[in-house]
């Protein structure tokens, strides 16, 4: 459902059809702002009826008027009949192992009583407090799922950083599926291009003054909007500018409201959507952003001096995250409830130096992702050459 879920999954995607195994890949995708994403990228994608989720984490029907059982209902059959006509080798589910609300159930039983699809579950490196994880995976059978269903578990996160295997206390057989990757180098997303540039057009197009760049990163921007206003109150370093780019889920009365206020700045300026923020992000000195999982790869694949504002409801993730890395030296974090004009203008004002999180930490997430896909499928290069493997990557919460 997440931006930032479909990102990861794209790039996962680019990887594995550029990797040896030349895959054909087919997306499903929780939202329809996927088709956004995946139409400059080359890859296809599956969009369901979307769901949202309230700030109790409940979810309820995105856009449809319908009762949130027949919405579901509608979710699995779109996902079967799109896995039934497409027959992938793989099948790589993301995040949740039966669905957002178990919808992936009768699409699980098919294709294991078929068995000709592989299937893997994707998890990011945190995926929430610790006790609050395991009461909810508890409560949805999610071991057993994984344990019936599933031939491998990867993790796209390194245990020196969080080590999810001990701190959700997974049981014996289904530690022995899990495979740490590591984070996903986001300096990748250049290679694979999409909307082409190296962000000095994008730069050249704002029509800022020649100077530093500090960059507010809010993710989707659904709840970014009080890191988007702080930093739009702080004050910027002499010779710097201010670029926010406030995602596309944003409210449009915050969007607009912030948008006006940077007009009255000259060295301040609103970005509503890039398809492709590294591009902007690789010019920047400074970074002020939320603390998910790919801003977070991105900020530490760059380089980048940051300061984490993360999120600490429904879920806890960005928090434990953001501290783990900076207990490691990496980000500067600061909670959201010391959040102010203030504490940023302080933050921007001092002095510091690039971090180099890859010498620290594993980032080979996307070259070894192929290679455990080829361990999964027993694939040999020379014997298939002229093969090609079929992957759906299935985004469904």
């Amino acid at each position: 459902m997440g931006l930032g879920h479909m990102r990861r999954n794209l790039l996962l995607a680019q990887a594995l059809k550029r990797s040896r195994l030349r895959a054909v890949v087919l997306m499903i995708a929780g939202a329809r702002e996927a088709s956004f994403l995946t139409a400059a990228a080359g890859v296809d994608c599956v969009s369901l009826p979307s769901l949202r989720k309230d700030e109790q984490g409940r979810y309820h029907p995105r856009h449809l008027e319908v009762a949130l059982a027949d919405l579901l209902a509608l979710r699995a059959k779109t996902t079967g009949a799109a896995l039934e006509a497409f027959a992938p080798d793989v099948l790589i589910v993301d995040n949740v192992p039966r669905g957002a609300l178990r919808e992936l159930d009768p699409v699980l039983e098919t294709l294991r009583g078929r068995r000709r699809t592989r299937l893997v579950l994707g998890l990011r490196d945190v995926l929430d407090d610790p006790v609050a994880l395991r009461r909810e995976w508890a409560s949805a059978q999610n071991q057993e799922a994984v344990r019936r269903y599933y031939d491998a578990v990867w993790v796209y996160g390194d245990p020196a950083v969080y080590d999810a295997v001990r701190e959700y206390e997974f049981a014996p057989d289904v530690a022995a599926k899990a495979r740490f990757t590591g984070y996903l180098d986001q300096r990748e997303r250049l290679t694979y291009g999409g909307d082409g540039g190296d962000g000095n057009d994008l730069i050249a197009a704002l029509g800022l003054s020649p100077g530093r760049l500090a960059l507010c990163l809010v993710g989707s921007g659904q709840d970014g909007a009080a890191l988007a206003q702080a930093f739009e109150g702080a004050e910027l370093p002499p010779d710097t500018n201010g670029v926010l780019i406030t995602g596309p889920c944003m409210p449009e009365q915050v969007r607009r409201r912030l948008a006006l206020r940077a007009a009255q700045r000259p060295d301040r300026r609103v970005v509503p959507f890039l398809s492709e923020p590294t591009r902007l992000l690789r010019h920047a000195d400074y970074v002020v952003a939320m603390g998910g999982y790919n801003t977070v790869c991105e900020v530490l694949s760059f380089g980048k001096p940051a300061l984490i504002v993360p999120r600490v409801k429904p879920r806890r993730e960005q928090l434990i995250r953001a501290q783990r890395l900076q207990a490691l030296g990496l980000v500067e974090v600061l909670h959201p409830e010391d959040l102010s004009p203030a504490a940023l203008t302080h933050w921007l004002a001092r002095a510091r130096t690039p971090v180099r999180a890859w010498e620290r930490i594993d980032f080979n997430g996307l070259s070894r992702v192929p290679q455990l896909l080829e361990d999964l499928l027993g694939f040999r290069p020379l014997a298939s050459s002229r093969s090609q493997s079929r992957a759906a990557v299935d985004h469904v919460a």
